[in-house]
């Protein structure tokens, strides 16, 4: 039967893939597991690297050390045991009688390997090779099954060839043949409305040309720039995607910047006083982001500012002090925090400043249920509470604030941009104050909260002392233990964190309930124990946190419910158990319950010997720094910015060639030519702008309301 011809589609680049040359529906499922639907998609899904076919070296020119590219035939295949028989491994030996080559897999499906590399087959193969026993091998090498002449093979040899990411059923030949026919049909449907001005001084090439050189580099094109994104096709597609994000986030700041808000102007009479009752004074970055904060709010237009400062630099604080110039001129402040420990730890600190002053605070959470939440709500409606704390539940629809002045968001990360704007519609364009303890790189911060101000809190409050941090494995649990008794007898206290709260069927992990009970009984028999973890209530979380902060417990047992917002000065040992299984900035916040006093303070991160490498690389940055912004920058380089940050979430458009990391010198590029842009023609209002305006909504699909734009 016939392939059915589709009807031509208004947006060539929206045809569906199966209806290019030689896809078909079989395929096209294939493809659907790559996430490629549309041509679009397909001209997007560029080469994961890049291999030099121009000369194909015999197998004795391949040097051990190097990266290379060979060709051969298949003259032995199969399984073979290593490490005392302990291991497997899949042998490939190729030769091409100049001399063989072994190719090893460690790890793959047996029959699947068996099918694919069958005796008498010739196959292209690269990777690095290195000498075992006399015999040259390649580890894991990327293999291309040949079939036909080589010779007058032109689109797979004698020129720089592309290699794609795969999937089963789906090999680099029949990707390749698939991507000559998008980019040759397709290619030219390609436009990117940036103005002449920009790409003059950019030195950017034009844009459906720089598909075509990606994927089909020309004659001449280095192969070392292709493989690190660095050609101008690559540098094309990758400014193009920063200018949109950019131009999005520099209109949303425009159009803050031109919003009516409230001036806050007032003596600070409030904040004043709390001052002089405080049990300590600003450092000077504080007071230096608060003279920032004060300036904000004292315009005529919302302040919009994101306040980054390491885990105990004394956030909370400025956020109160903002707070309090709000409430002296009759508005409502709402602090919003990502989990009930945090919110309820807030509460408990600023309910313990503000009632000297008169003024009222609320707390709103998911436990808050019944009539009391009824009357928290009533009571929030006609202005009787000024400062409300909670979690996403001070977002619900039932909430109605009676004159809400300043938004505050603690954590900023946790919470996506669309939490941060349905906070703000609670007033009538509010101030808006977002706060991280999660050290963001400058060029994250840009990116993802381009449209705030930044402030620094680069400096801790006095007396503050770095933690010493170790790792054991198993080995060492004894020892751990009696480094947690030996600070317990000194009057000191402990927190031992585990990654869950009970048993689990799944995982062999130890949990927080079994290992109170086991540490009470078998380990620590002499001393007082605590449970906390986020299943309890609101009410037993409080008393146990009373309990711990008042010394009637010496070790508290918790999960990462103590991740944020609790200030213990006198414990100064924590023990992190399965410390593999955490993220690192989750290890850093860890960490940072401790060394809050004027004691000495250890971290001991007890991890498996099975640990991946990964983990080993996280837990040594651990042992090396308490520096969060290079703890936050090696999360971000192991993790990468999508992971790091929930980006899909956050409401920003997709990258889907661009890498924040990688590809700085091109963003900061990308966000002068779209700020000056914005600066130039606010509206986008010259008729030569027109497209660039329909691409930027196409792009953003209505996210972060850039209602300036239309």
């Amino acid at each position: 039967m016939s392939q059915l011809k589709p009807q031509p589609f208004k947006n060539r680049l929206q045809t569906p893939i199966q209806y290019v040359k030689g896809v078909g529906p079989k395929l096209a499922r294939l493809l659907a597991k790559k996430g490629l639907r549309t041509v679009e998609d397909g001209l997007y899904f560029l080469p994961r690297c890049y291999e030099d076919r121009r000369y194909i070296k015999k197998i004795s020119e391949l040097r051990a050390g190097r990266k290379e590219t060979g060709f051969g035939e298949i003259q032995l295949s199969g399984m073979a045991f290593f490490q005392n028989r302990k291991k497997r491994v899949f042998e490939v030996l190729v030769g091409d009688g100049s001399g063989t080559i072994t190719l090893k897999w460690f790890h793959g499906h047996e029959r699947y390997l068996q099918e694919r590399f069958k005796k008498g087959r010739r196959l292209i193969f690269s990777g690095e090779v290195r000498w075992f026993h006399y015999q040259k091998e390649i580890h894991h090498p990327d293999v291309e099954i040949v079939e036909g002449d080589i010779e007058e093979d032109s689109l797979n040899f004698k020129r720089i060839v592309p290699i794609y990411s795969e999937t089963e059923g789906l090999y680099q030949r029949t990707l390749r043949r698939l991507m000559k026919n998008i980019v040759d049909g397709y290619s030219d449907a390609l436009k990117s409305p940036l103005p002449r001005e920009i790409l003059e001084r950019q030195d950017l090439i034009d844009f459906s040309e720089a598909f075509r050189r990606v994927h089909f580099p020309p004659e001449g094109e280095s192969i070392e720039r292709l493989n690190l994104h660095r050609s101008d096709g690559h540098r094309r597609i990758i400014f193009d995607e920063f200018f949109f994000l950019e131009l999005g986030l520099a209109m949303k700041k425009r159009g803050v910047a031109l919003e009516t808000g409230i001036s806050f102007k007032t003596e600070g009479r409030l904040a004043q006083r709390l001052l002089e009752r405080l049990p300590f004074r600003l450092t000077h970055a504080q007071e230096r982001v608060l003279a920032e904060m004060v300036e904000d709010m004292e315009k005529p237009h919302p302040m919009n500012r994101l306040i980054q400062g390491d885990v105990g630099s004394g956030k909370t604080i400025l956020a109160l002090l903002a707070s309090l110039r709000v409430v002296e001129c009759g508005y409502q402040a709402a602090i919003m925090a990502p989990t009930e420990v945090l919110a309820e730890q807030h509460y408990l600190t600023i309910h313990r400043w503000t009632e000297p002053l008169g003024v009222k605070v609320a707390l709103l959470t998911s436990h808050v249920k019944g009539a009391e939440r009824e009357e928290s709500y009533a009571r929030i409606q006609k202005g009787e509470v000024q400062i409300v704390i909670g979690t996403h539940a001070v977002i619900q629809e039932q909430v109605e604030f009676h004159r809400l002045g300043l938004a505050i968001i603690d954590e900023q990360h946790k919470f996506g941009v669309v939490q941060r704007g349905l906070l703000k519609k609670k007033g009538e364009n509010p101030d808006v104050l977002v706060m991280t303890a999660t050290p963001i790189p400058r060029t994250l911060a840009m990116t993802l909260y381009g449209d705030l101000d930044v402030s620094l809190i680069d400096e801790m409050p006095p007396g503050r002392r770095p933690v010493t941090t170790r790792v054991f494995l198993e080995s060492g649990r004894a020892r751990a233990y009696r480094i947690v008794e030996e600070e317990i007898r000194k009057g000191r206290q402990a927190f031992i964190v585990y990654p869950l709260v009970e048993e689990s069927e799944k995982l062999d992990l130890r949990d927080a309930t079994r290992m109170s009970d086991h540490l009470q009984k078998e380990v620590f028999p002499d001393f007082r124990i605590g449970l906390l973890h986020g299943r309890m209530k609101s009410e037993e979380k409080e008393a146990i946190m009373m309990d711990f902060k008042e010394r009637k417990i010496d070790i508290l047992v918790a999960t990462t419910v103590i991740e944020v917002g609790i200030d213990i000065p006198n414990a100064s040992v924590m023990v992190i158990e399965h410390a593999e299984r955490f993220g690192l900035s989750q290890l850093h916040q860890l960490r940072g319950r401790i060394g809050r006093g004027q004691h000495p303070s250890t971290c001991i991160l007890l991890a498996q010997y099975r640990s991946s490498k990964e983990a080993r690389i996280r837990l040594r940055a651990m042992e090396e720094t308490n520096d969060g912004f290079k703890i936050a920058e090696q999360d971000l380089e192991l993790r990468g910015p999508g992971e790091f940050f929930g980006i899909r979430q956050s409401g920003l458009p997709d990258f889907r060639v661009a890498h924040i990391l990688r590809d700085t010198p091109i963003l900061i590029e990308a966000r002068k030519e779209a700020f000056r842009l914005v600066q130039e023609d606010p509206d986008l209002a010259d008729p030569s702008h027109a497209a660039l305006k329909e691409t930027l909504k196409q792009r953003w699909r209505g996210r972060l309301e850039l209602a300036t734009i239309g």
